[in-house]
């Protein structure tokens, strides 16, 4: 029985072995393409990449644990000057509406209108997308982090926030060669402060917002 398992692992690791020698004959790189790199970074105008571009949201429930949610989609632009980081300017726009968490009744209760034409607990069944605009960067010491100034449109209301941001690769994507950027980041705002205030303070009130986005230098659709 030994010696059938030993048998059967040697023929699993052959096959593993041969199957990342074909890979690496169809040019599939070795490692990953992004590097944390400022200087693999052109500078220009990019757009976000939907696809791989989130924001999640944190808040804590009752005192008794954090609930979490994400907004998908971010779209928008990214201006860079590598000889001027400082100089750098983001626009970027968060569809609201199609806001993705674990339960289906709070994504219902998030998007169901007011009672008997009230004002909606949350965003209500229609709304606008947020959006953040950016004003001033101040790049950190270590040359891969800044704080972003700017302000955020959010439920109707526009209140300056701080983003705390990091830059964590550029590189060429491997699937369509877009030279690519990334960062993440994080900021809190009091959802009050937007209209977003129902069920405080049993709810928090304070909302930490996380982000991961990547940006592509590519021509306008």
């Amino acid at each position: 029985m030994r010696s059938t398992r030993l048998v059967a692992t040697i023929g699993a690791a052959a096959f593993a072995l041969a199957a990342t020698g074909t890979l690496i004959a169809q040019g599939t790189p070795g490692e990953a393409p992004g590097r944390a790199d400022p200087a693999r970074v052109s500078g220009g105008t990019y757009l976000a990449d939907p696809s791989h571009s989130m924001v999640q949201w944190r808040v804590d429930h009752m005192g008794f644990n954090d609930y979490f949610g994400i907004f998908g989609d971010v779209d928008g632009t990214l201006t860079l000057d590598p000889a001027n980081p400082g100089q750098a300017s983001v626009d970027v726009t968060i569809p609201v509406a199609g806001v993705t968490v674990p339960s289906e009744g709070l994504r219902e209760h998030l998007l169901r209108p007011g009672k008997d034409g009230g004002s909606p607990d949350f965003f209500g069944p229609d709304p606008m997308p947020a959006r953040f605009t950016s004003t001033a960067v101040t790049i950190g010491a270590d040359g891969t982090s800044a704080e972003v100034t700017g302000d955020l449109a959010l439920n109707g209301v526009m209140m300056p926030v701080t983003l705390e941001t990091r830059f964590t690769g550029a590189g060429a994507a491997p699937r369509t060669g877009y030279e690519t950027v990334g960062f993440e980041g994080r900021t809190t705002i009091n959802r009050s402060d937007f209209g977003l205030g129902f069920g405080v303070p049993m709810v928090g009130d304070e909302v930490e917002l996380e982000f991961s986005v990547a940006f592509e230098k590519r021509d306008p659709q």
